[in-house]
């Protein structure tokens, strides 16, 4: 049985969430980020006109666009509405992977015999569209590459690409446009003359391997629009944490913070790992004579340590109201989705955006605990 896998992606995301409070944003070029020395979260497709791209430093979006509107964004807002679109769309389909707070994975295999994939992807546009305000682009296609491209491609807007299409649609774009493809792989490529996906896929597998490594078959299936990856259910019942059971009971209030914000900075590496991304973070603790509380509290995705280290103190101040000695805390994240930190980049600085990325690469080269934040860091190890 052929495949029909859509790709739907939320146009403009928190730009669009931001115009359904205020339409005076309406057809203007509007950037949301976090300050001066912040990095673009999202942008209008007036600002990306005049160049502006997200994870682009704010002080050159507004050198590229200095007319436009900055607007820190809602946290709370976007991941209220996120999960409303993530709740129609699983009322309506079989099959559903949430890829990020603004992307799902549809598989409607089989579909076509009941209603027809392409009418059905519609309506259900057309419902998130109606009960939310929020436009939304998808492409259906027979996997998750091709369909990824797709909506990339269509945006603002809808694209099917039946199998016969398939290699016609790829062959002259831009290798950019695979998803696996980064700056360093786009550079070494085009060094030796390889730009378009059609140069690539003609490409020997071998000779691949040997330039950028493993990836190097799976990178030429994708140029011939091949990607048997299955769709993932999304399940919010997903989660990471850890636990500290005290040897002897105790109430050393400094302590039991740094080893919360430990706590939060390695469960936050592993997410950055694992490509994950959390929205909800739960504290529990346990007194001496066995009573337990647990205090949980919703935050937009991420999986930034200073984000969820912040929240996580937090809910232990609310958890610890009784002068009683603890003889366990731990931490909890759920409601995980797939994603990367760049989609969090409201309170981050490009200095904060460097520092994860050189502590993750120390932390995967010498192991979790080369390196750590002074706040949760144990000295006595």
């Amino acid at each position: 049985m052929e495949r029909a896998i859509v790709h739907m992606d939320l146009d403009t995301f928190f730009v669009s969430c931001e115009r359904l409070i205020n339409s005076k944003f309406n057809g203007i070029p509007l950037i949301i980020g976090g300050g001066d020395r912040g990095v673009v979260a999202s942008c209008s497709y007036e600002a990306r006109h005049f160049g502006v791209r997200s994870a682009m430093p704010i002080r050159m979006a507004l050198r590229l666009c200095p007319d436009a509107k900055v607007v820190r964004g809602d946290h709370e807002m976007y991941s209220r509405l996120s999960h409303t679109v993530t709740d129609i769309i699983q009322q309506k389909v079989p099959l559903m992977e949430k890829a990020s707070i603004d992307e799902f994975y549809l598989d409607l295999s089989g579909m076509d015999k009941f209603f027809g994939c392409y009418k059905w992807t519609e309506e259900i546009a057309f419902a998130i569209k109606k009960e939310t305000g929020l436009p939304i682009s998808f492409a259906l296609s027979t996997n998750k590459t091709v369909s990824k491209i797709g909506t990339g491609e269509a945006k603002p807007g809808k694209m099917e690409i039946k199998l016969q299409e398939v290699k016609p649609f790829l062959d002259p774009l831009s290798i950019k446009k695979i998803p696996m493809v980064g700056d360093k792989t786009f550079q070494l490529l085009s060094r030796v003359g390889i730009r378009t996906i059609q140069t690539l896929s003609e490409m020997p597998v071998l000779v691949l391997q040997q330039m950028i490594g493993q990836n190097g078959s799976e990178l030429w299936k994708k140029a011939n629009g091949i990607d048997e990856n299955p769709v993932i259910p999304y399940s919010e019942r997903k989660s990471i944490s850890t636990e500290r059971t005290f040897s002897s009971d105790t109430m050393d209030i400094p302590e039991l913070r740094r080893l919360i914000s430990g706590m939060a900075e390695q469960l936050a590496y592993q997410l950055r790992k694992e490509k994950w991304l959390t929205s909800t973070v739960a504290v529990k603790i346990r007194y001496a004579n066995f009573d337990t509380e647990t205090k949980q509290s919703r935050v937009a995705y991420t999986s930034a340590d200073h984000t969820l280290s912040r929240v996580a103190l937090d809910l232990f101040n609310k958890a610890y109201t009784r002068r009683m000695r603890l003889r366990l805390v731990g931490l909890r994240f759920t409601g995980l989705v797939h994603g990367s930190h760049q989609m969090n980049l409201f309170e981050d600085t490009e200095e904060q955006m460097s520092l994860y990325q050189a502590m993750d690469d120390l932390k995967n080269r010498f192991g979790s605990d080369a390196v750590g934040r002074a706040s949760g860091f144990d000295f006595g190890k």
